[in-house]
């Protein structure tokens, strides 16, 4: 049994449900924009899919940093929410939203892999029997993608769980709002010697990252089995 200290609880509560919040946020849009770049030929596309991706190599702090001009007091869309009380910078909701930011280029790539792989002429063939376009989608197309769909989602949890530096820079690390697990290993870190907690907290963080990958490893193949009738 890992002891932490209450501070160190927190932290790992906070961080659960950011990361849940953040997967839930992301999840459709990221169905929707990787069926795009799956099936989709329009014009624009490969700047979407740069779009898309530009979190993965940008530096985290640049995220963070254009977060907060955008979602700050005087920013153009904080200075809209603030007033209304739905401001999220400084918040857990914006450690939510970073998260979501961080981990969407992961669950796109993910889910398009899963979408590419759906053999087209099935579609056609559901198409020719008179369904429509959105029933084709929903039972042809998608119950063949979700094991790449549960996929994505797993590693996507992962990535926001273990988000860190959009998130600093974004909601900084106000302790029981926005210090996220990583955020008081950094904290921890700064402190003389060892603080209490420190390897619990950093055991937690490898253990769900391993799982996830875990995880999504074994996932993937049986559902695809499952899926076929295998």
């Amino acid at each position: 049994m890992i002891e932490l200290p209450p501070e160190a609880w927190q932290a790992l509560r906070l961080s659960l449900r950011v990361a849940l919040v953040a997967t839930i946020l992301s999840l459709p849009l990221a169905v929707w924009v990787a069926h795009l770049l799956a099936r989709g030929r329009f014009r624009g596309r490969g700047l979407l899919d740069a779009a898309v991706h530009l979190p993965l190599v940008l530096p985290p702090v640049v995220t963070g940093y254009a977060l907060l001009l955008l979602f700050s007091r005087a920013g153009p869309v904080g200075g809209l929410l603030e007033p209304l009380g739905l401001g999220i910078a400084f918040r857990w909701t914006g450690a939510a939203l970073a998260a979501a930011i961080m981990a969407f280029p992961l669950v796109v790539r993910s889910i398009r892999l899963a979408f590419e792989a759906v053999d087209p002429g099935l579609e056609e063939a559901a198409a020719t029997l008179g369904a429509s376009r959105f029933r084709v989608w929903r039972t042809v197309t998608l119950p063949l993608a979700l094991p790449g769909i549960l996929a994505g989602t797993t590693l996507g949890f992962a990535k926001a769980f273990g988000e860190f530096g959009a998130t600093i820079t974004f909601v900084a690390s106000i302790p029981g709002e926005t210090r996220t697990l990583p955020a008081a290993i950094y904290a921890f870190l700064q402190v003389p010697g060892e603080a209490p907690g420190l390897r619990g907290l950093v055991l937690i963080a490898v253990a769900v990252a391993v799982g996830a990958v875990l995880a999504s490893n074994w996932l993937a193949p049986r559902l695809a089995a499952r899926v076929a009738g295998r």
